[in-house]
């Protein structure tokens, strides 16, 4: 019997089942921030982030990438309708906004001396504070 030896996922044996599907991205911006939209149908507009999609690298963001869902009546006194919903988009799409100027730019981090990471405006030098969200 031939032992196969070009395998098409020959070096991916290794890596556990499930192992790339749990893989999750760094993303820049948090739940609570207010970000810009530099690309897309909503160029400009500016929103809160509702909730980040880690596994898939996405976002939503409140008033932004707004579409129409069909809603189906679940009971029978209820009524079907169409609602208008927020969306998720790529998180690569928007910027933060400096706490200072008002203006999208690009994050940095720096670690303080108790070891915790902050969030450095790239264009004012600035801490952008996290946001507090209650659970």
């Amino acid at each position: 019997m031939r032992i196969l030896t070009h395998r098409k996922r020959a070096g991916e044996r290794s890596i556990k089942r499930h192992a790339i599907n749990a893989e999750r991205s760094a993303i820049h911006v948090t739940k609570g921030d207010t970000v810009r939209v530099v690309r897309g149908d909503d160029k400009g507009k500016e929103g809160k982030v509702l909730r980040v999609f880690l596994k898939t690298g996405r976002i939503t963001i409140e008033g932004i990438n707004i579409v129409k869902k069909h809603r189906k009546a679940r009971k029978a006194e209820e009524q079907s309708q169409i609602m208008e919903m927020p969306a998720p988009m790529s998180a690569s799409n928007v910027m933060l906004l400096d706490p200072k100027s008002g203006e999208p730019t690009r994050v940095r981090v720096r670690i303080d001396t108790d070891g915790t990471k902050e969030r450095i405006s790239a264009k004012s030098g600035d801490a952008i504070p996290r946001p507090t969200t209650k659970r």
